[in-house]
């Protein structure tokens, strides 16, 4: 994935407010403990705890720029 930066003034002003605070980036694993526990380990700011939903596990975090993305183990089914 590459996310392109900011070319000018303008543009710089909506970075880390794309969708006005919502998530738009997903990424999906199949071993969420050992991708929550390294991005711990490596300073990544969770905006919240793990939790449970009725589709699966995830978390929300913020990347370098302020854009929120969900980590997100789906439930087999």
């Amino acid at each position: 994935m590459l996310l392109a930066k900011a070319k000018n003034e303008n543009q710089a002003r909506y970075i880390g407010n794309q969708t006005g605070g919502r998530v738009f980036l997903f990424m999906r694993t199949d071993d969420f403990q050992h991708v929550y526990r390294s991005y711990r380990k490596k300073n990544v700011r969770f905006v919240e705890e793990p939790r449970d939903e009725a589709f699966g596990q995830v978390v929300v975090f913020e990347d370098l720029y302020g854009n929120l993305w969900d980590l997100i183990r789906e439930k087999k089914t």
